[in-house]
């Protein structure tokens, strides 16, 4: 798959570059006390090197097919916001995970929202993958209303599905399939 960009015209979805190392970092750093909770990469000694190895691992990932990930950069101002992307890819039965994270100061302004629906469009139409699924933790209600404003459906609630530095979690399964776009 060709490298793309996705946009609504307030987003942006890019493939990241190395360039991006030192604002991914610094949006990492602005979020660490949210982004802790939730995403099991993200602790209090998050150095500037794990930022450049994230960027590199995407950048080798894209062309094998094994993940897609983004920065999600402000389309009027080009300003680094968070990053989201396909991973856990399941190639035989096409499907998907959808993660996304947003930096504090951009939170509640339905970025994460929009950046989902630019790549469930791009995870159905250009992948042509049957289902993308999306895992968040029960006491995660920011991710969840995300989910819910992205279009995807709540099927289930899976017991300790999300391992984390503090406990495993319990965690809403939310998916999207190609007929839920036409619908």
């Amino acid at each position: 798959m060709e490298l793309k960009e996705l946009t609504d015209g307030v987003i942006t979805l890019r493939p990241l570059r190395m360039s991006d190392a030192l604002e991914v970092f610094l949006a990492v750093q602005e979020s660490m006390t949210c982004l802790k909770q939730w995403m099991p990469w993200a602790h209090d000694g998050y150095s500037m090197t794990e930022s450049e190895g994230w960027i590199k691992n995407a950048m080798k990932s894209w062309p094998e097919g094994s993940e897609y990930e983004f920065g999600i950069i402000d389309a009027k101002d080009g300003s680094f916001i968070g990053g989201c992307g396909l991973n856990h890819m399941n190639t035989i039965d096409k499907v998907a995970n959808l993660g996304y994270w947003v930096r504090s100061s951009r939170q509640g302004q339905g970025v994460a929202a929009r950046a989902a629906r630019l790549l469930i469009r791009f995870g159905i139409n250009d992948l042509k993958l049957n289902r993308i699924e999306i895992l968040a933790g029960v006491e995660n209600s920011a991710s969840r209303k995300t989910a819910e404003n992205a279009g995807a459906i709540r099927e289930a609630i899976l017991r300790n599905r999300l391992s984390l530095p503090d406990k495993v979690h319990d965690a809403v399964l939310f998916s999207i399939i190609p007929a839920d776009l036409t619908a």
